[in-house]
């Protein structure tokens, strides 16, 4: 880590803070969908997705420069293991803050959602952890990490919150899972028995699928950028407590 880097109880706030509206975007819009468009499922979805671009982007945007706006543990433990060898990334203890943070923010924010839309916070019953969609979480967390690691490694990080928001858009409707690509969205979600939500027996499946999309994700980043390690302090945006008039 460098010395420019703001202190870790601040990029904590950032990351629960994130998380916790992040997810509140993705089930508050979930229960508007549901409520809105009741029986159809594809418009449902169309509702779900754009409020999630926009959320996710101006998420980014908001809070990067504090923390690097990770939201999300698959995010950080790549962070962690890219940047071992080139003394950049988190650090070990950093990455507990941070994966803590996210998941603790993952919770709130869906009981958030719920009393918004005064349904009730109550365990989802929505199975979902089919071999299709454990491909599915395989394949968009892959994906996410390839290109987050990417454009920093080409200098391209002021392209991350357009960039994430239109790859997880997309990916709500190229995979069948509608790309939780997430760890911590994925416990969060477990809250909400709503549209959004995921029954508690499908979510060790839909880890165990994150986890190793993100090792692809990672594999497939070193062959194309051997030097990817290099730039994790700026994954997602660079963040810096120098001020911005320096």
């Amino acid at each position: 880590m460098t010395s420019t880097q703001p202190p870790l109880w601040r990029r904590a706030v950032a990351e629960l803070l994130g998380t916790a509206l992040l997810v509140t975007i993705v089930v508050g819009s979930g229960i508007a969908a549901q409520q809105l468009s009741p029986g159809d499922t594809g418009l449902q979805l169309l509702q779900n997705s754009t409020a999630t671009v926009l959320g996710l982007t101006v998420l980014i945007l908001m809070l990067g420069p504090v923390s690097g706006a990770h939201f999300n543990p698959a995010v950080s433990l790549a962070d962690w293991f890219l940047g071992r060898r080139s003394n950049s990334g988190l650090t070990l203890p950093e990455l507990g803050v941070y994966v803590a943070a996210q998941t603790a923010g993952a919770v709130g924010g869906s009981v958030l959602a719920n009393a918004m839309f005064d349904v009730g916070t109550s365990i989802s019953a929505k199975e979902r952890a089919t071999p299709g969609h454990l491909l599915a979480e395989v394949v968009a967390t892959a994906g996410l990490i390839l290109l987050i690691f990417a454009l920093a490694a080409t200098s391209r990080g002021v392209l991350a919150a357009p960039a994430v928001g239109a790859y997880i858009g997309a990916a709500y409707w190229f995979t069948s899972s509608t790309s939780f690509a997430n760890p911590a969205v994925t416990v969060g979600r477990i809250f909400s028995d709503t549209f959004a939500g995921i029954a508690p027996g499908s979510v060790p499946g839909f880890i165990g699928a994150q986890l190793v999309g993100a090792a692809l994700g990672v594999g497939l980043l070193l062959v194309l950028f051997p030097l990817a390690g290099r730039s994790a302090d700026d994954v997602i945006l660079p963040h810096s407590s120098e001020p911005a008039s320096k």
